[in-house]
């Protein structure tokens, strides 16, 4: 560990988990918690997706009466489960989004638009509600979808950042387009980026960032957080990567053999929350594999970074004898201005082997640009996946559901 103040920290935080929280009084040894110190730290066991779903109550350290929220996690890499929240936790929380949103040039009396939900115990947006309060700036909460209703607060209320997933953007253009709406010419000035990456492993534009700014010249902030670490990385103006808040999170970032890759390298991001009270978790996996880079950000600020996420372990497809990760399918169909709207179905054959479906609409079906897709599956992943044309409107219905948080554009059967 860096130093003697981080690793106060930690301690603090394992002690805590120890004392009441009954997984964790299992989970780690006795003698590994009395002869502990930063060397020790990483003989202590990984906590996992799993332990957390089958665990979910023995994590629980406050007695019922002192939970304010309970939220949980989307679900879309395994089953949801709670995160309790009491109210030093929701503080906590709005801290981080001020925190974050002030790395990217936000401040007091900005007018924000949320177009995520704040509501199906979702907690990127009771997050975003507490740290624009925090903030002193003002909220819209609009949610997600309907276009319309978007540019009708956008055009009237005058927000100065969104707060949205980048590929809805991409829908907001398409509207402004067919109605007549010069988005160059509106209030907007930044837009926070939510649940897709826009940038590529060298943390360049990828494809949907540009295709966003091919008629949008806004500021466009990558973001990564999960439910569980109630806490984000987040962009600054530099655009290096997302800042870690060492006050929240200490941050582990390790390769298949569970040792910390150097600056530059790929691998796991395992943390350990720092001041939870209702849910603490110690070296927790999250499966998300990301580039780490420790040196000083231009913007002068020394805390590490995190690269996009370049895939998740539990998401790896095998297709062939090819190893796939979503984001590079999302990359052919992102790029493409013809494509408003499409989904990945990946499912088991009789033999336990991987298939892909992509949903597409049916008006392309027969265009030349199918021809154009199947040449860039064949050079970028090496297989032609399954194709299957719909209706758009319940090709649209199947992505943006009601009840999800967000776009479900890849679903594992």
């Amino acid at each position: 560990m860096e130093n003697s103040k981080v690793l106060e920290q930690v301690v603090e935080s394992i002690n805590y988990a120890v004392k009441h929280a009954p997984f964790y009084q299992k989970h780690f040894s006795k003698s590994a918690i009395e002869n502990f110190n930063s060397e020790g730290f990483r003989a202590l066991p990984f906590t996992t997706k799993e332990d957390l779903s089958q665990n979910n109550r023995d994590f629980l350290c406050v007695p019922p009466n002192q939970i304010a929220e309970y939220v949980t996690t989307s679900g879309t890499s395994g089953k949801p489960v709670t995160i309790y929240l009491t109210k030093n936790d929701l503080l906590r929380l709005g801290k981080n989004e001020k925190e974050s949103f002030e790395l990217t040039g936000a401040k007091a009396g900005d007018l924000f638009q949320l177009m995520t939900t704040i509501d199906k115990q979702f907690m990127a947006g009771l997050a975003y509600y507490l740290g624009v309060q925090e903030l002193n700036a003002g909220m819209i909460r609009i949610g997600p979808g309907v276009p319309a209703l978007q540019w009708n607060s956008i055009l009237e209320n005058k927000p100065t950042i969104l707060i949205a997933v980048p590929s809805f953007l991409v829908n907001l253009i398409d509207y402004a387009k067919q109605n007549g709406i010069d988005v160059n010419q509106t209030s907007v000035r930044s837009a926070i980026c939510i649940g897709e990456p826009i940038r590529e492993d060298d943390l360049s534009e990828n494809v949907l960032a540009k295709r966003i700014h091919a008629d949008w010249n806004i500021e466009l902030f990558s973001t990564y957080a999960s439910t569980e670490m109630g806490a984000a990385f987040t962009e600054c103006t530099a655009h290096m990567g997302g800042h870690l808040n060492e006050a929240l999170i200490y941050l582990e970032v390790l390769d298949d053999d569970g040792n910390e890759v150097s600056h530059g390298e790929k691998g796991e991001i395992v943390v350990t929350t720092l001041g939870t009270e209702g849910t603490p978790l110690i070296r927790y996996k999250t499966g998300d594999v990301a580039r780490i880079y420790r040196d000083t950000c231009s913007c002068g600020r020394t805390s590490p970074r995190v690269g996009p996420i370049l895939g998740r372990k539990n998401q790896m497809i095998k297709f062939k004898g090819t190893t796939i990760f979503p984001p590079s399918i999302y990359e052919i169909f992102d790029s493409r201005s013809e494509i408003s709207c499409y989904k990945i179905e990946v499912a088991k054959d009789y033999l336990g082997h991987d298939t892909i479906t992509i949903l597409l609409e049916n008006r392309i079906e027969h265009s030349p640009v199918m021809n154009q897709i199947i040449e860039e599956c064949k050079a970028k992943l090496r297989v032609v996946p399954h194709f299957v044309f719909l209706e758009t409107d319940y090709l649209r219905s199947q992505v943006y559901k009601n009840h999800m948080r967000k776009p479900e554009k890849i679903v594992f059967k």
